[in-house]
């Protein structure tokens, strides 16, 4: 569940890969920004994408024939899409990769995040990035009340910039989340600033 090293990709060619996926990204759902006003998008979506993780993964129903119920609870609007592929760096770590569904998340302008989910695992993998600092904006996020209505906090490791926290859900304490952003304002942008993995262990007992 830890983020593995291979995310803080700083490579010319895999920085130029990234901007160009967040740009498209902000040009197919730029028609969303029509729909209304929203106060901080870069929140927003990585709520939204949160969101869709716990629906996913918890109540297969509401995606297994038509999607229509898992974008309800995502809430974005136009501003979620679905794509056929990925660049390989906001793919989940390999054991994760069967069955995916990928959907992108228009946050701003070259800003978003992708959400893959999987048809044959119950997991969810969020990746964000793009010319704006996500790091205050995941930050509000984890330290809103809501979401510690929804979460519970379980640990906490600090590594090379990047803090990753782990969670469970209060309702269903089977499924577990790693959120990792920087630890501070201002890091840097040349990479993936926000990554999120949750996966429900079938295998665990409940409380």
């Amino acid at each position: 569940m830890r983020p593995s090293s291979r995310y803080c990709i700083d490579t010319k060619r895999l920085c130029h890969l990234l901007l160009a996926f967040w740009m498209l990204l902000a040009i197919s759902g730029s028609a969303s920004a029509q729909d209304g006003p929203v106060a901080d998008p870069l929140r927003s979506g990585l709520e939204g994408a949160l969101r869709g993780c716990e629906i996913w993964v918890l109540d297969p129903s509401s995606w297994l024939d038509d999607p229509t119920r898992f974008l309800a609870a995502v809430d974005l609007g136009g501003a979620v899409s679905e794509t056929e592929s990925l660049p390989e760096p906001l793919l989940p770590p390999e054991p994760f990769r069967r069955g995916n569904r990928y959907w992108r998340i228009n946050a701003g302008p070259s800003e978003g995040y992708a959400l893959v989910v999987s048809r044959d695992i119950p997991m969810c993998h969020i990746t964000g990035g793009g010319e704006v600092d996500l790091q205050p904006a995941a930050e509000a996020v984890v330290a809103s009340p809501d979401f510690a209505e929804r979460w519970e906090r379980v640990g906490e490791k600090r590594r090379e910039g990047m803090v990753s926290t782990s969670f469970r859900l209060r309702e269903e304490p089977k499924l577990t989340l790693v959120l990792s952003r920087a630890d501070a304002p201002g890091g840097r942008r040349d990479r993936i600033q926000v990554i999120a993995t949750a996966i429900y262990d079938l295998g665990r007992r409940g409380n």
